[in-house]
């Protein structure tokens, strides 16, 4: 019997077994942002530990930068404070952060595999549940917490107990206005948001090998909203051809050998799996969430559920979402009026987020009620965008283009919705409060459904629109 490229990975960085069941794993790359490390980096010293392979950390500032002005010292003194920290932190450890002056800041998620940090067969660690990400390498990547980040700064190491693998097959072509982002919601609204429990998934399929690098990021990304401990996708020439050539990859012959390698790391043909799930994708549409957990989906020409179509175990939940969201069982989720469009984030803030965008962005102009922003997922994508003349599109359309950050993704930062305002959003989470206020509300969705929404001021069928 094969092995999955989970067994592959976990079995070549597996240190030991401990005695609680769990594996001692060793941790090839460790990225840390402002957040979730300045109490890590306390109790290190608080016992007296260094860090123990700095070489294989690396930080950046993403969670609280503000997206107006990154001028020094920042405007909230908090955010500052926390900067200042990431900065002697990291001093003194000796280890490289990517920070607004260096050129290379954005989004954790964004920058390790724009920069050639994230590659197949790796075990990788962050201090951020969307860690996921990096999966789409055919890395095995977990988002961990502050306790477990001191871990692995002292000792490279986490004590984790190994996932089973669901293999999620999705066949078929996409249909036009059809996105990675609809899959993932397409997959999350069929398994359910704890569907993934105990399990890695991965994403297999040809519409998911169709996909491009930046696609299959944006189908990982996710795998937590889905309840999985990670998700990945095997390797292929898609992503060699991704990583070819960038700062931190292999050269010359180093990457042809490191290719024949993460070949071999791929899940083997005759594999064994713990469940197998498939999606056929000429059936998924355009899909917005329209309540308070990422699996309450529907396509955009479909209607709110009705709650007495719902299993009865499911009625409270969603009488709970409808009621927070204001919205009407069996209503159509088209035509919903929103008043803020937030295009960005570690899931849809890559530069093939922001080409599609603006193809919409170029169809009309921003309605006169709808507040805009656009905020590119790194410096390096920032560039790429104002190359192809892209922060013109959105400036011409009525969009307010920002600078590199998670912005209004989780609300860490000045980006903010006020009061009861309605976002349509191409982040990841539209829990109650995500986006800094107890009161807004989110729906979740690609970014051209996005642009479209906004140049609409309320929620529309993307294909039409194009």
């Amino acid at each position: 019997m094969g092995k999955t490229l989970l067994d592959k990975v976990w079995d070549a960085h597996a240190v030991r077994e401990l005695a609680s069941g769990q594996t001692q794993l060793f941790i090839g790359l460790h990225l840390i942002h402002e957040v979730t490390s300045p109490q890590a980096f306390a109790s290190l010293r608080e016992i007296g530990a260094k860090v123990r392979f700095p070489e294989r950390t690396f930080a950046t500032v993403d969670h609280i930068i503000p997206t107006d002005s990154q001028a020094r010292p920042l405007a909230d003194s908090l955010a500052e404070e926390m900067l200042v920290a990431l900065e002697r932190n990291t001093g003194e450890a000796g280890i490289r952060l990517f920070d607004p002056p260096g050129g290379q800041q954005g989004i954790v998620h964004v920058i390790g595999p724009e920069l050639g940090l994230t590659q197949p067969g790796m075990t990788i660690a962050c201090g951020d549940s969307h860690t996921s990400t990096h999966g789409a390498f055919g890395a095995v990547a977990f988002g961990i917490g502050t306790s477990q980040v001191r871990d692995v700064l002292a000792t490279q190491c986490l004590a984790l107990a190994r996932p089973q693998v669901r293999r999620v097959g999705v066949n078929g072509k996409l249909g036009a206005g059809v996105y990675a982002k609809d899959v993932i919601l397409a997959i999350i609204r069929r398994l359910g948001v704890k569907g993934g429990i105990g399990y890695a998934y991965e994403y297999a399929g040809s519409a998911i090998e169709a996909m491009t690098l930046e696609e299959r990021m944006t189908v990982c990304n996710m795998s937590i909203e889905g309840g999985a401990r990670c998700g990945y996708i095997n390797p292929d020439e898609t992503t060699f051809d991704y990583l070819r050539g960038r700062s931190f990859a292999p050269e010359g012959e180093a990457f042809e050998r490191a290719c024949a390698w993460w070949r071999g790391m791929a899940s083997d043909a005759d594999a064994d799996y713990a469940d197998r799930v498939e999606l056929d994708a000429a059936a998924i549409a355009p899909t917005v969430t329209w309540g308070i957990n990422p699996g309450q989906s529907v396509g955009v020409d479909e209607c709110i559920p009705q709650l007495e179509d719902a299993p009865f175990e499911d009625r409270a939940g969603l009488e709970e979402a409808a009621k927070f969201m204001g919205l009407c069982p069996g209503a159509p989720i088209a035509g919903t009026r929103i008043d803020v469009a937030f295009i960005g984030s570690c899931t849809n803030g890559r530069i093939s987020d922001l080409r599609e965008a603006a193809r919409v962005a170029k169809t009309g102009r921003v309605a006169p009620h709808v507040r805009t922003l656009v905020v590119p997922g790194s410096q390096e994508v920032a560039r790429q965008a104002e190359a192809e003349g892209l922060p013109d599109v959105f400036r011409a359309a009525g969009f307010d283009w920002r600078e590199a950050g998670c912005s209004m993704c989780l609300a860490m930062n000045p980006d903010k919705l006020a009061g009861r305002e309605l976002c349509a959003s191409s982040s990841n989470r539209n829990f109650k409060g995500r986006q800094g206020s107890p009161e807004g509300r989110t729906l979740l969705m690609s970014p051209a459904m996005v642009a479209a929404a906004a140049i609409r001021g309320q929620v529309s069928d993307v294909r039409e629109v194009l």
